[in-house]
């Protein structure tokens, strides 16, 4: 079975990833605010590093349940500066703070964060029929610059890009993937 070119063959965790989830649209905030906080803890990581932390991610930030992320006090971020499971890069932590705040303003503005993320492409699936690779785009930038406008950390163009191939709005599989 031919994947990406950017999966390692040799990963369980990268080929399930790669073959149940990545690219697939989804339109459940939880799954969406999961995602970009994961995004942002890898920026200058590879996402493998990421995927293999995933499960410790997900205790060490109860499950991401946002409501209780966004009260996440000093004690918290020492204790997660302290669980070496995670990446420990206390401005990505205070970033995930922040930045699920704001998320929760942009649910309340939209009625959901997927109302608001799938509106940049109007509803649609991009997908990338040329076979060029991209690290980012038109679309990226312009998401970028609105949520950092709002004051989120960690969403430059590259990550947004990468965040919009996890969730499905663009699709980015290679032309011999089996994905494609």
């Amino acid at each position: 079975m031919k994947r990406c070119f950017w999966v390692d063959e040799k990963s369980d965790i990268y080929k399930k990833y790669h073959d149940e989830e990545w690219g697939v649209p989804k339109y459940d905030d939880h799954e969406l605010y999961e995602l970009l906080i994961l995004e942002s803890f890898q920026a200058g990581l590879s996402w493998l590093t990421v995927l293999k932390k995933r499960e410790a991610f997900r205790l060490a930030f109860d499950n991401f349940d946002i409501n209780k992320v966004v009260n996440y006090d000093n004690s918290k971020v020492e204790e997660l500066m302290n669980n070496k499971d995670i990446i420990r890069c206390k401005n990505k932590i205070l970033a995930a703070i922040n930045n699920s705040k704001i998320f929760k303003n942009i649910q309340k503005e939209y009625g959901s964060f997927s109302k608001y993320i799938w509106g940049f492409s109007d509803n649609q699936i991009i997908k990338n029929t040329t076979g060029e690779i991209h690290t980012t785009s038109e679309l990226s930038d312009t998401i970028s610059k609105d949520l950092k406008k709002r004051g989120m950390k960690y969403v430059g163009s590259v990550i947004i890009y990468s965040y919009l191939q996890a969730i499905g709005i663009i699709d980015d599989h290679d032309k011999t993937c089996f994905k494609y």
